[in-house]
């Protein structure tokens, strides 16, 4: 049977000492402080988490493009230069012109419009007198040699006597009727003698009429 110590002696052994809590409380403290200091140096050092912070994206903003279009440049109108080159020169550059001819007797009108290498075509009125009224072309126009000049006489056509242009040669008769205000026309050709004529010679005919002139050999 134990005393009154021995049950005390026993407690007391089973009780922690004093030393071993106050060691175990210190390392509980050095154990938190250790643990508040990791915690705190990780929030204040961002770069020590294994994870990196996403890095902020750039954004790099492009001036807007206005749908404006720029304004064009001025055009500028630039004057013809002056043509250089010469015109065409014209058939009329030798100066002939139709000749005054209105109040001339209209044989006279006639010589002068040969004399400048024109043709002539005579037309009568109806009226009398022997001048010439009027011209187509009229007077001073320019015009080229051979150019028909129509002669607008203010009488009727006078009349003629008809040549004798039988064994004449074909290629003459031509000139010797105009000089009459005759025309020739050949039924038969040019070649050749002249070998019968209506009218016969002798015959009355008036300016502008035709004669039939048949040619051929001559007769032996």
């Amino acid at each position: 049977m134990s005393d009154g110590h021995t049950l005390a002696d026993g407690a007391e052994n089973r009780r922690p000492g004093r030393a071993s809590l106050v060691l175990g409380g210190a390392l509980a403290f050095v154990l938190l402080a250790s643990v508040g200091a990791t915690v705190g140096w990780l929030l204040a050092d961002p770069t020590s988490s294994g994870t990196t912070p996403p890095a902020a994206s750039s954004v790099t903003v492009s001036p807007s493009r206005s749908t404006v279009p720029a304004p064009a440049p001025p055009t500028t109108t630039r004057p013809s230069a002056p043509r250089t080159t010469s015109p065409a020169p014209s058939r009329t550059s030798s100066g002939l012109t139709v000749p005054a001819l209105v109040g001339t007797d209209f044989e006279k009108a006639r010589d002068e419009l040969r004399d400048r290498k024109l043709s002539w075509r005579l037309v009568f009125g109806t009226g009398s007198g022997r001048d010439v009224v009027r011209t187509d072309p009229a007077p001073g126009t320019p015009v080229t040699r051979g150019t028909t000049v129509q002669v607008y006489v203010a009488g009727p056509a006078p009349q003629v006597e008809v040549p004798d242009l039988v064994d004449d040669d074909c290629a003459d008769v031509a000139e010797e009727l105009g000089e009459r205000g005759l025309y020739p026309r050949y039924p038969t050709g040019r070649a050749g003698t002249v070998t019968a004529q209506v009218p016969a010679a002798g015959a009355t005919a008036r300016w502008n009429d035709q004669v039939a002139v048949s040619c051929g050999a001559e007769q032996g």
